[in-house]
């Protein structure tokens, strides 16, 4: 497939390797890195709906999936209005458990699923029921991934902390100040712009995972939302204001909101170092992956999800369900995102590591 875009001189070795990537694509992708307020890599192709043959272009849209929750840790830390050492009742009266904010925005709150029949694209609703619900542990005790009830309780937070919706504030904190084709709660009109998903053959989700009794808990945690690609597509889904997952956007937009921090802006230097120094760190206590988080955002880990030693020290982001991968490398001074329209099993998908590992030859 033709890739299309452009590359700063020096960064040819990114060209080669994304040419790579769209050689062996269904779909279509792209990868953008900014630096310094430059795009040195802007670069897309292959299809955004492999159905009916139509192309990825310049302004198509994708779902981020987890990459949301970036962008919502991003507008959490902006608007430094919820005390990460605070119990969550102080904030949100009805919530039974023994939670801090920063155990939620770390992925140790013991609440990886919502308990019994719910509407996981109804945020109110799902709060509600999460808020009368016992924790798995002691809330702090483990980490484990929230991949979707962070973004309920998170939403429901900032709700009562502001009287907007996450939807709103993703917009009006984020999105329009900063020029950024990035949505939460994705209209109508941009529909057409929007890449049809679909899974590879063999696609699956929680790859480090054996045990069959956490498999039931991990598939209870998804909802089903990522068995189908009619669900995963419809346009219910891209209206909710999910803030663990439904979010939409480019990747050079996704990359600009990366170097703008790593420059510091939209967030205050002091606050972003809060944000993205380790609340919480370990194996997973349900997937049984390392994991590494910040208030919100995820860092660099064991495993390299954020690129080569050495360039992704101090990084901080989010990957995305499928193989997404959006973050920044402080010390480079730079933020990049990988988005992508054909899901891939974690153990079988090398595109952004073989994207980020040119872009470190490339420096």
């Amino acid at each position: 497939m033709a890739v299309h875009g452009t590359v700063a001189p020096g960064f040819e070795p990114v060209r080669d390797a994304f040419t790579d990537v769209l050689a062996d694509a269904r779909g279509g992708s792209s990868f953008s890195v900014v630096r310094d307020g430059t795009a040195v890599v802007d670069l897309w192709g292959g299809l955004a709906d492999p159905g009916s043959a139509v192309p990825w272009r310049e302004d198509t849209l994708c779902v981020l999936f987890s990459g949301t929750k970036g962008v919502v840790a991003t507008v959490v830390a902006a608007l430094d209005v919820l005390d990460p050492a605070a119990p969550v009742r102080d904030l949100w009266p009805e919530f039974t458990a023994d939670a801090t904010i920063g155990q939620v925005l770390s992925h140790t709150a013991g609440l990886p699923y919502v308990d019994g029949e719910h509407d996981m694209l109804d945020n109110r609703s799902c709060a509600a029921l999460l808020a009368a619900q016992d924790p798995l542990w002691t809330p702090g005790t483990r980490v484990a991934y929230h991949a979707l009830t962070f973004g309920h309780l998170v939403a429901e937070l900032l709700r009562r902390a502001t009287g907007r919706s996450v939807g709103t504030l993703v917009r009006e904190v984020v999105a329009e100040p900063f020029g950024l084709d990035l949505h939460l709660g994705t209209p109508e009109h941009l529909d057409a712009r929007t890449a049809r998903l679909q899974r590879a053959p063999g696609y699956a989700i929680s790859t480090f995972l054996d045990d069959p009794e956490r498999r039931k808990v991990v598939e209870r945690m998804y909802a089903g939302l990522l068995d189908s690609d009619e669900r995963m597509n419809s346009a219910a889904y891209r209206r909710a204001e999910l803030a663990a997952g439904s979010g939409t956007g480019t990747a050079l937009s996704m990359a600009r909101l990366y170097d703008l921090l790593a420059r510091g802006h939209v967030v205050a230097p002091d606050t972003l170092a809060r944000a993205t120094r380790a609340w919480s760190e370990g194996v997973d206590a349900l997937n049984d992956r390392p994991l590494r988080f910040g208030l919100g955002y995820e860092l660099e880990d064991p495993i390299g999800t954020y690129g080569p030693t050495g360039r992704s020290a101090g990084a901080f982001g989010h990957s995305g369900a499928g193989g997404g991968r959006h973050g920044a490398w402080p010390r480079e001074r730079l933020g990049f995102s990988f988005v992508t329209n054909e899901l891939r099993s974690e153990n079988a998908d090398g595109r952004a590591d073989r994207l980020l590992e040119a872009l470190s030859a490339s420096l």
